[in-house]
């Protein structure tokens, strides 16, 4: 078994692809349109779906946001140069919601960011 893909149900499909495709640095990998069921999907990833886990995007018809309530955590992602993806993300208009530093009681350097949704992403900075 393994992981395929985490589903983010976000308010304008245009907008989250550019966020992360562009401030993230993933790609667009395969989109549908079902406007009889009225939704959208797309699929963003760092490589193809039989290689690793991706984010499902789904935009439904007529919703703009969501309340993502006190269950939802992060995504978590591995950086080589923790503070370029920051300067990305601010470029994008996007917001970094915690600077790169180490993690409380420890040398892992970490950062928080928020996509346009306001879901966040914890980038870890790999050794």
């Amino acid at each position: 078994m393994r992981m395929l893909h985490t589903m983010l149900r976000v308010g304008e499909m245009q907008r989250s692809i550019d966020f992360y495709t562009k401030a993230m640095g993933m790609q667009l990998l395969r989109t549908t349109d079902r406007p009889d069921q009225k939704y959208a999907l797309a699929f963003v990833g760092y490589a193809d779906e039989s290689q690793q886990a991706v984010i499902e995007l789904t935009y439904n018809y007529g919703v703009s946001s969501y309340d993502l309530g006190t269950g939802y955590g992060h995504i978590a992602i591995g950086v080589d140069d923790i503070h370029g993806v920051c300067e990305r993300v601010r470029a994008a208009g996007a917001v970094v919601t915690r600077e790169p530093g180490p993690v409380k009681g420890g040398t892992t350097v970490i950062a928080f960011v928020e996509d346009p949704d306001g879901y966040k992403i914890e980038l870890i900075k790999r050794a």
